[in-house]
């Protein structure tokens, strides 16, 4: 592997190499890549090398100094991959490692064209910059022109992200009929808005949005701006989420930031609303905090920062195998980037049946994961008795 890591290190230095593909993984694991792609890129000015790592039907980015990237591809290659191909300026680099570990090199002639490295850096979003959109101007991210305002660009492409979300999910959403979707949280609600704008004026879809918070003065803010945009299918009330019951089904349910248990209070709403589509973005997540025991994590446990994050890491856990007991699908997906806020994870969940064998392993794993760390979520104690007949058979067997 020593001239593999060599020649990456030169074809890096000497700023030849235009992408780096790592494919045939040596274990089929859902959990690891099945693919890894390497290419430069310019990030603020400065070269980086941005590795995309395909797990599944998600795709993964890390932006990595030139000095570290060479180091990081022969590594994956020695320990999860069988082949790569290595494309530069002057050739094309076929290496194939062998279970000892030993890497053959074969130089072909250059198959790829060099790319601009500035235009890697351009994106589509689902909301265009240049086009100017009402919501977008009228809460002050973009002006009457259509451009982005300096200080807001952060939350268009959050914004936009979310929008490429609800463009993943609306295919599971029901036809011929009036959606209803309720946001509980909603605060200022850029995504709220984000959320009716796609969806009627993109999607031409027939929708009834209800966002809903605790604080009446953003909601009175909220309730005047939809008025002025004309969106008729848009409204907002004060109210907590655990007390709503205006509604008993609902399309999709939107949750973004809302405390602690208040994420759990939605989810148990929406399972029970039978809603298509959960989209949640948990924040400042306690109540395992408190509860979590075990005695071959003290090193871990035993630090309360540590513990918070872990802690925080097992609820979201939680929460998704007890959303796909219940019948869901669930996945866990970077919402922005970790530089532009910490509370990054969203958990997506899709309405879908699982044969009753998967469901019996999955209540065991729960089970098994509960038990480990003492803990009983707050969901779990909510949803008992959808739960109560999986996990008594899983606690029989």
């Amino acid at each position: 592997m020593e001239k593999v890591l060599t020649l990456l290190k030169q074809l890096i230095g000497e700023q030849s190499l235009l992408q780096a593909t790592l494919s045939n993984p040596r274990r089929k694991d859902a959990e690891q890549p099945s693919k890894v792609k390497a290419k430069p890129v310019l990030l603020k000015g400065r070269l980086h090398v941005q590795f995309a790592y395909t797990v599944g039907p998600q795709e993964r980015h890390e932006n990595v100094e030139p000095e570290e990237a060479a180091d990081k591809l022969a590594e994956l290659l020695r320990t999860g991959f069988k082949q790569g191909l290595v494309q530069a300026k002057d050739a094309d680099y076929q290496i194939l490692v062998n279970r000892q570990e030993k890497a053959q090199i074969l130089k072909k002639q250059a198959t790829k064209k060099e790319a601009s490295l500035t235009h890697n850096r351009q994106k589509r979003y689902v909301l265009e910059e240049g086009k100017p959109v009402p919501f977008l101007v009228e809460l002050g991210v973009m002006n009457a022109e259509g451009k982005v305002l300096a200080a807001k660009y952060d939350k268009f492409r959050q914004i936009n992200r979310f929008l490429e979300m609800i463009d993943d999910v609306a295919p599971h959403l029901a036809e011929g009929r009036k959606l209803h979707i309720i946001d509980f949280g909603c605060g200022k609600s850029y995504l709220t808005f984000a959320l009716y704008h796609y969806l009627t004026q993109v999607r031409g879809l027939d929708i009834d949005v209800t966002g809903l918070d605790l604080k009446a003065d953003v909601i009175a803010h909220c309730e005047a701006l939809a008025w002025k945009l004309r969106y008729d299918g848009l409204r907002f009330l004060v109210g907590d989420i655990s007390r709503y019951e205006e509604r008993s089904n609902v399309d999709m349910v939107v949750t973004l930031h809302a405390c602690d248990t208040a994420t759990d209070a939605a989810l148990e709403k929406a399972v029970r609303w039978g809603a298509n589509v959960i989209l949640s973005v948990p924040c400042c997540q306690h109540e395992l905090f408190g509860q979590i025991e075990s005695q071959a994590l003290a090193p871990l446990l035993t630090h309360g920062i540590l513990k918070e994050r872990f802690a925080a890491l097992a609820t979201d856990a939680a929460r998704a195998r007890l959303l796909e007991l219940v019948g869901y699908k669930t996945q866990m997906l970077e919402f922005i980037d970790l530089e532009h806020t910490p509370k990054n994870l969203l958990i997506r969940a899709v309405k879908q049946a699982q044969p009753a064998a998967a469901l019996r392993k999955l209540a065991a794993e729960y089970r098994e994961y509960a038990q480990f760390l003492h803990v009983s979520p707050y969901l779990e104690r909510a949803l008992q008795d959808k739960l109560a007949p999986l996990l008594a058979q899983a606690q029989e067997t």
